[in-house]
């Protein structure tokens, strides 16, 4: 299985979804890490606009937004899950509607919360998306 993290580093599953450079892609097969890559995440700048509140006042759920998490998800399509410490509704939904399994984790170390998700042990955080 591939799993996707937002991170700046390569190290650390990032805060937050939409300011991440990159995606660190960790494959993971019978419970071991057996193979990882960096993967610029095409567009980000494009991610970071004015904060504008929706009629549900749940961040980037429009239409357009929803148009930027598509081409941010397209780099990560052969991945099963997206982990990351913090994300918009808009986004978590997008992730959802594309078949990627969206994570929102305390787990700041990648290959820690990786192994985790991996059997079954990774617990989601939804209540804390914005």
């Amino acid at each position: 299985m591939k799993v996707a993290c937002v991170t700046d580093d390569g190290v650390t599953i990032s805060p937050h979804f939409g300011r991440a450079r990159y995606y660190a892609v960790v494959t993971v097969e019978d419970g071991a890490i057996t193979a990882r890559e960096m993967r610029d995440k095409t567009g980000v700048r494009s991610i970071h606009h004015p904060v504008v509140v929706e009629d549900d006042d749940r961040h980037g759920t429009s239409p357009a937004s929803h148009e930027k998490h598509v081409s941010l998800a397209e780099i990560i399509g052969d991945c099963e899950a997206l982990l990351s410490r913090g994300m918009g509704y808009g986004a978590y939904e997008s992730m959802q509607q594309l078949g990627i399994r969206p994570i929102v984790t305390d787990v700041a170390d990648i290959d820690t919360a990786v192994l985790a998700y991996a059997s079954g042990q990774l617990q989601d955080h939804p209540e804390t998306l914005h």
